[in-house]
């Protein structure tokens, strides 16, 4: 099965996006690697979960939750939790406790459930609790800008914020670029040249790696090979 995704953008400078989905019926699906981390709420007639996920560095299969409605927080790169080190999360997951009504645990508080709406009010108040912080550091790193400290104390930092070295999350979206242009129709070869790849070698592995399909796929797939 396919999801449908809604998503929108936030103004706060520690998330990424906002999204909400649901399912019908079960089934499985193929998870690509991502270099973010999020949380997700997940709700079934049965039961509420609240996960913080991610980044994932490899695609992989699984399983969908049948019947179910989704919302997650996607949070920019070197935001993070101090008390939750990323790397704890990296091709995983934590399940935070449920509470009673519509709250949940974190860090030995309750809290409100967020949704869709208010998410933006949501994060506000983790960062005003100090639960939420972000490291400038990964945006100058990524700029190609790094600060002036050794290369250890950097590399420590970056690790820290994101849970990934940084020639890792460098890879992971090369690769979710490189899908994107192959979606809208643009060819093997001129993908391999304007994602930065050695060759077309290069760039299946890649995919098959990061995305779980080859090039050839993905063309396939919306209907332009």
């Amino acid at each position: 099965m396919s999801f449908v995704f809604d998503g929108r953008l936030s103004d706060s400078r520690f998330v990424e996006m906002i999204w909400r989905t649901r399912s019908e019926g079960g089934g499985s699906f193929t998870s690509t690697a991502a270099s973010h981390w999020e949380m997700v709420v997940t709700k079934q007639k049965d039961g509420t979960i609240v996960s913080l996920r991610g980044p994932e560095t490899t695609a992989s299969l699984a399983p969908i939750p049948e019947d179910a409605e989704f919302f997650g927080i996607v949070f920019k790169h070197g935001t993070f939790m101090p008390h939750l080190p990323v790397s704890h999360l990296v091709d995983g997951a934590v399940h935070l406790p449920v509470g009673v009504g519509r709250s949940f645990w974190l860090h030995g508080s309750t809290w409100e459930l967020p949704d869709y709406e208010n998410a933006d009010t949501f994060v506000d108040r983790l960062v005003r609790q100090g639960l939420l912080v972000h490291d400038g550091l990964v945006d100058d790193v990524l700029r190609g800008h790094p600060p002036a400290l050794s290369i250890r104390s950097v590399r420590r930092r970056f690790l820290r914020a994101t849970g990934l070295t940084q020639g890792t999350l460098f890879q992971i979206e090369r690769a979710r670029r490189a899908a994107t242009l192959l979606e809208q129709g643009v060819s093997i070869l001129d993908t391999v040249e304007q994602a930065g790849y050695f060759d077309q070698s290069h760039l299946t592995r890649s995919l098959k790696r990061f995305i779980g399909q080859t090039p050839a796929q993905i063309l396939r797939m919306n209907g332009s090979a």
